[in-house]
């Protein structure tokens, strides 16, 4: 794929996503297109991505959108909702009961994401704010009703607490977020996904088992992609946190100094997963926030 495609997700009716080209990456944004009785986007890039987006609504004839449906309220997945509310007045944005204050009131939100991105918030739009009675908050359970099929958010609070996944049992598909890490269809592995300031390692290992029970046909990742489910594979992602989360801790260990290891990984980030096919810019920009959110973690273990 190349950046503004979109493309028909194999095997499931009227499911489309977009390549958002979100940090000017290839294959590293995807937004879900849903043209069910209800139309609904699932997740909604960065806010900087927003045409691309609006594009592909266009391209499969979605003229009026009435659900976008955020897996959680980080802005690389919720940063362009509220553009989609205003020019779709009739739509509802759907997002965990944890993070609904955030899409009214976004300036905290902001002044976070500025700090942890640095200098990849050029990609970013500043988010539009959601009036209160547009957002409908999400427990564990809830369901969003699209009318010939139903999402249902399943707590996966591992990489953030404001996290669902979305389970569409017809279609046999689960809208994994982050919770089951970043697809690389590439060279077919998942990489860890760990930013500050919530990452929790044990729960984002039980949110991996948490998408493995539903057993899905299809695992619709927000980076990048759908892949067809494989427990194996799945179940490969908590073995990549564990060894990310220990080599993080020894060199924590070795070196004594925070910014010491988040140098250290940002150096060698062309020996880690992802310089290859996301470029040189982009794997230390992942490595610096991951570092990052594993350091929190294992301070708040002391």
């Amino acid at each position: 794929m190349a950046i503004g495609d979109v493309t028909a997700v194999e095997g499931a009716e009227d499911v489309h996503y977009v390549d958002t080209g979100m940090y000017d990456v290839p294959e590293y944004g995807s937004v879900y297109v849903i043209d069910g009785e209800r139309t609904a986007v699932v997740d909604s890039g960065t806010g900087g991505d927003y045409e691309r987006i609006a594009g592909a609504l266009d391209e499969l004839g979605v003229d009026e959108l009435d659900a976008v449906v955020l897996t959680h309220v980080h802005l690389d997945h919720a940063g362009g909702a509220g553009h989609l509310l205003a020019a779709h007045p009739d739509a509802q944005a759907y997002i965990h009961e944890r993070g609904a204050r955030h899409l009214i009131e976004p300036d905290r939100l902001v002044a976070g994401t500025k700090d942890a991105v640095g200098d990849q918030w050029q990609y970013y739009a500043e988010p539009e704010p959601i009036p209160d009675e547009r957002v409908t908050r999400l427990a564990d359970g809830d369901t969003v009703d699209l009318g010939d099929r139903t999402l249902v958010a399943h707590e996966a609070p591992g990489h953030a607490p404001h996290q669902h996944v979305f389970h569409d049992a017809d279609a046999g598909i689960v809208f994994t977020g982050d919770a089951a890490g970043l697809y690389v269809p590439a060279v077919d592995s998942i990489r860890e996904t760990t930013p500050p300031p919530q990452f929790d390692l044990d729960q984002a290992r039980r949110d991996v088992s948490t998408i493995a029970d539903l057993e899905p046909e299809i695992l619709a990742f927000s980076h990048f992609g759908p892949r067809a489910f494989d427990e194996a594979f799945l179940n490969g992602y908590k073995r990549t946190l564990m060894e990310w989360v220990e080599a993080v801790r020894r060199k924590r260990a070795e070196l004594g100094d925070d910014d010491a290891v988040i140098q250290h990984f940002v150096e060698h980030a062309d020996e880690m997963a992802g310089a290859e096919v996301w470029g040189q810019r982009k794997a230390e920009a992942e490595a610096r926030l991951n570092t990052r959110g594993v350091l929190a973690y294992l301070g708040e273990e002391e």
